[in-house]
């Protein structure tokens, strides 16, 4: 035991005095009492020396009120301290197993009744499920115990301290404890009460716990049974009504594999759950039980003798305003929406859920890793020396925590892959956890990211591999080394099941690359997906000085340390709105797929189980997104990994637009996650005519020209565009700046063999340091023809060399304004480029731009990297629909292969714009915004932002790819923008 100041503050121990095993979350009929609601509370900003408080007659009426399950930092509009947010550092100084004096501490006390007729319970149990970071109870004045272990459940008997009639609980909570050092979880640190705490009245004669581990081979169900009850609990009663089974074992001897017969199997697509009872005279349990068999053969990982491939999240338990209290019906629609997602599977990232998730987990269907409540992650700052994970003394910590974790969720289903915690390091405590769950299930393997060797682990894990990395991994004979391997034990690790247990990291604007990893997949048997850094934003919801709300993050509550926004990281905004970047998930990982050849269509169903019974598949004709025609194709239910070749439907192809086929694969009847109709995957062919674009006018004649000039609807001074359709118009102007995303201000090593990128240096300090925000414009000449007028300009940045050359030629093209920019890099330019655009401020002169219809790709924002969600069609948003409101404001609202766009001032046609092709056949973007680039980069939150009175449109040749090097990859050299001579040509007429 490890001490200091009073014991249990820092006790490496899992806990003393009346502190119980650890058993099943079970769903009883024995007597219980939620003692959930209003506590009295006390902060100290210290850990008192003494404990008069936990007296039965002690006077709390001077005390406040608080909600129990809650986290104090979260109440009291700041009067009990505020959150902290770190990813890898420690609030406190690294000596561990000390923590500072300075250790707020809340007491927490409530009465409560014990009924009279629970005076025949053998015994009565005090339940906390969470308590962050270490506590001791009291009650009616009598030490129970104390433990630690935030995100885990302990049970204290309490029968010989407790008295029918009136009772007192007194709960005292340190935040910071040696606990603390094996909570470093990359989240927020909010200390409190923030589970459930229930009082059991625990019957004679009834079941201690159980434990049904369920088999499914050849169609057939078996159940291997642990009872855990005294002698005089048996008989016990095993019962599903469903299968006709009841199975009496008249002592504890009898208790042998039961056969249960035919059985539908488990799996995340058709969660088949059985109705169970298991009983004595005095108490019944009920389970829902779920049949499959989880194995590893070879390099292969199969449930029911079937390859998973994980199409997964990272999930911390997080909520703009309870934090990490449980809320049911925000977790049942959390899980439905990933569903929804085409999200299959779940990485309790990096602690157990609340039970209850876990059941709806079993419902609804994912495949889940448990991970353990452990992560050291700050020792790594100090080259992890002192790291308790191979420490001896904190060798019982470490096992306590591991069966806590493995005893309260063995009975579920849901569960495929135990994991000892996260960014550890590694040592002998956590093979000895290894050790432990191998001892103790046999049915379920071991994940542990940081066993880079693959000592004590079944499967080879890694996060942020770069795709040729993971490449590497999955290829039958690649001698590549393997990162922390010796040769030897990189063989090794290549004979296991991989999986990327973070990878894509979800921040800001992006991921980019989403199907590079997919396509891997499909490719490798060995690989076998991965989980996505990660599924939800945790901003907390607050508000600045004048009232206005907006969701915080490190560093907005006066954090003495802190990492900054890197806490909003999710697909899923904080205010519960999908990102682009969780369309685009769907998209890549959509689970039947289209491959259009002629006038036919392979389907194929890459489902781990489930056939295509359940699904209807429709299709849809449209002439530049007006709807032509539409019907349901004759499908054949496919089986799980089958094909079939369908006949495409005769469409109708429009001479004089471009014709468009969409096959949509939906939802034939209401699931308990979607209503019927849900789209679950998606493909388009373009099936327009060729038509040709018409050719550029080259002009000549030109001489020099001054003053005032008006070209239909243009109007000119000294060649800059004044007037556009009786609008004030200022433009166009180069724009190679973007507001950097998350990912463009990440500086990790790995850049994806870009040799535009630099290792350790984040491509928006290259982008400030050659000035693509500020730069500046020297005309260079105006000159005018009939119909046509033509500028040259050198465009460059102070303190620098590098220049563009840009020129622009407006003329009237059969009554027409036409616009032709073309654009030329001086050489000696370095870096990417995050776009080449140029840009129109459109002030608002009483009607502001404020909407934007077009033809091209949408519905939401889309870049080179990230467009398998976007579908051509027609589509219309208002100016603060088409961007995203990102915790940081960054680059966003870029549409992709816009043809043509039509700028709205209150639902009223402003401006209508046409856009061609290059020579190439590269189509431009556009982006519609109430800020520049340059007012968004200095915005730290979107309330930052100034007021404004121009819209600006930007429409982009080219942008930069979005990538995921926030913390993992750079753009893949594909998708990365070189500088390069770029043409942007647009027809604009009046709306």
């Amino acid at each position: 035991m490890l001490s200091h100041r009073s014991a249990y503050v820092t006790d490496t121990a899992p806990g003393s005095g009346a502190l119980r095993a650890a058993r099943s979350w079970l769903h009883s009929d024995a007597p219980s009492l939620s003692l959930n609601g209003l506590w009295r509370f006390r902060l100290s900003p210290t850990a008192p020396a003494t404990e008069e408080f936990a007296a039965a007659d002690f006077d709390d009426s001077g005390w406040d009120g608080i909600p129990v399950p809650s986290h104090w930092v979260l109440q009291g509009d700041g009067a009990y301290g505020r959150p902290i947010y770190t990813n890898v550092q420690y609030p406190f100084p690294i000596d561990p197993p000390y923590v500072p004096d300075e250790n707020p501490t809340g007491d927490h006390r409530r009465h409560f009744d014990v009924p009279a007729d629970w005076s025949d319970a053998e015994r009565i149990v005090l339940r906390f499920d969470g308590v962050e970071s270490v506590f001791k109870v009291w009650v009616n004045g009598d030490e129970i115990g104390s433990a630690s272990g935030s995100r885990l459940a302990h049970e204290f008997d309490v029968t010989s301290s407790v008295r029918p009639g009136d009772n007192v609980v007194a709960v005292r909570v340190h935040q910071w404890s040696a606990a603390s050092y094996l909570e470093d979880q990359d989240q927020w640190w909010l200390p409190g009460v923030f589970r459930d705490v229930t009082l059991i009245a625990r019957p004679a004669g009834g079941i201690e716990d159980v434990w049904l581990r369920t088999g499914f081979e050849n169609g057939r169900g078996r159940i291997d049974a642990e009872i855990t009850a005294g002698a005089e609990a048996f008989p016990v009663t095993l019962r599903i009504p469903e299968l006709g089974v009841e199975q009496v074992w008249a002592t504890a001897a009898d208790v042998v594999p039961l056969a249960v017969g035919d059985v539908e199997p488990w799996s995340a697509e058709r969660p088949r759950l059985y109705d169970v009872t298991v009983s004595t005279a005095a108490e019944s349990i009920a389970l829902r039980a779920g049949f499959r068999t989880v194995e590893i053969r070879g390099d292969r990982f199969l449930v029911n003798g079937r390859r998973v491939v994980f199409h997964g999240m990272n999930r911390h338990e997080a909520h703009p305003e309870r934090g990490r209290v449980f809320d049911e019906a925000h977790a049942r629609e959390d899980l439905a929406r990933m569903k929804r997602f085409n999200v299959n599977a779940i990485r309790t990232s990096h602690y157990p859920p609340h039970p209850r998730l876990l059941d709806l987990a079993d419902e609804l269907g994912f495949w889940v890793i448990l991970e353990c409540d452990l992560e050291t992650h700050g020792f790594g700052d100090v080259g992890w020396a002192g790291n308790p994970s191979d420490d001896p003394a904190w060798r019982e910590a470490y096992l306590d925590r591991i069966r806590r974790t493995v005893e309260r969720d063995k009975n579920h289903p849901s569960i495929v892959i135990w994991s000892l915690g996260n960014e550890a390091g590694t040592g002998a405590n956590l093979a000895a956890m290894s050790a432990w769950v191998h001892a103790r299930d046999t049915g379920r393997p071991v994940h542990y990211e940081g066993d880079y060797a693959g000592e004590y682990t079944d499967v080879y894990s890694r996060m942020y591999a770069s795709v040729p990395e993971t490449e590497q991994i999955g290829t039958d004979g690649s001698r590549a080394p393997l990162m922390g391997c010796t040769p030897a034990q990189g063989a090794r690790q290549r004979t296991k099941p991989f999986l990327l247990c973070e990878y894509t990291h979800a921040m800001g604007n992006g991921p980019g690359a989403l199907d590079q990893y997919e396509a891997l997949v499909h490719r490798y048997p060995r690989l076998h997906g991965g989980f996505v850094w990660e599924w939800r934003d945790h901003g907390i919801l607050t508000t600045t000085p004048d009232g206005t709300p907006y969701y915080a993050y490190g560093g907005d509550f006066g954090e003495v340390v802190h990492d900054g926004n890197f806490v909003m990281d999710g697909m899923v905004l904080s205010s519960d709105v999908p990102t682009p970047g969780l369309h685009e998930f769907k998209a890549v990982v959509q689970p039947v797929r289209f491959a259009f050849d002629g006038d036919d269509v392979a389907i194929t169903n890459l489902r781990h189980s489930a056939d295509t019974s359940d699904l209807r598949f429709i299709w849809r004709a449209e002439h530049e997104g007006t709807l032509v025609d539409s019907g349901e194709m004759e499908v054949p239910v496919l089986a799980a990994g089958e094909s079939a070749r369908v006949p495409l439907p005769r469409i109708p192809v429009a001479p004089d637009a471009e014709t468009w086929l969409t096959v949509d694969a939906v939802l034939a009847a209401p699931a308990a996650w979607a209503g019927e109709g849900h789209v679950i995957a998606t493909a388009q062919l373009d099936r327009s005519a060729s038509r040709p674009v018409p050719e550029v006018r080259r002009e000549s004649g030109w001489r020099p020209s001054g003053g005032t000039l008006t070209l239909g609807i243009a109007e000119f001074v000294g060649g800059s565009l004044v007037r556009l359709a009786g609008r004030d118009v200022a433009g166009p102007r180069l724009e190679l700046f973007r507001a950097p995303t998350d990912n463009d201000k990440g500086a990790t090593e790995e850049v994806d063999g870009s040799d535009a990128s630099v290792p350790g240096v984040s491509n928006a300090e290259l982008w400030r340091r050659d000035g693509l925000d500020r730069l500046t414009t020297r005309l260079l000449s105006v000159e005018q023809t009939a119909g046509a007028l033509r500028t040259i300009s050198k465009v460059s940045a102070a303190n620098s060399a590098l220049s563009v050359i840009v020129e622009s030629v407006w003329s009237l093209v059969g009554g027409e304004l036409e616009l032709r920019v073309e654009i030329e890099p001086s050489r000696g330019w370095r870096t990417v480029w995050p776009r080449i655009g140029i840009r129109f401020d459109l002030p608002d002169g009483g009607a502001p731009v404020d909407g934007a219809d077009w033809f091209g790709l949408g519905p939401l924002e889309s870049y080179p990297d990230s467009l398998r969600a976007a579908r051509t069609g027609r589509f219309s948003a208002t100016i603060d629909d088409l961007g995203v409101d990102y915790a940081r404001p960054q680059e966003t609202g870029h549409r992709s292969q816009v043809r043509d766009l039509t700028l709205t001032s209150a639902g009223a046609e402003v401006l209508r714009i046409v856009a061609f092709p290059d020579t190439r056949g590269r189509r431009p973007g556009f982006t519609l915004s109430r800020h520049t680039p340059q007012q968004i980069a200095r915005a730290g939150h979107p309330f930052e932002l100034p007021r404004s009175e121009t819209s600006h449109l930007i429409v982009d040749a080219a942008q930069h790819g979005l990538g995921s090097r926030a913390c993992g990859p750079d753009v893949w050299p594909e998708f990365a923008l070189r500088p390069e001579a770029r043409t942007i040509r647009l027809r604009i007429s009046a709306g």
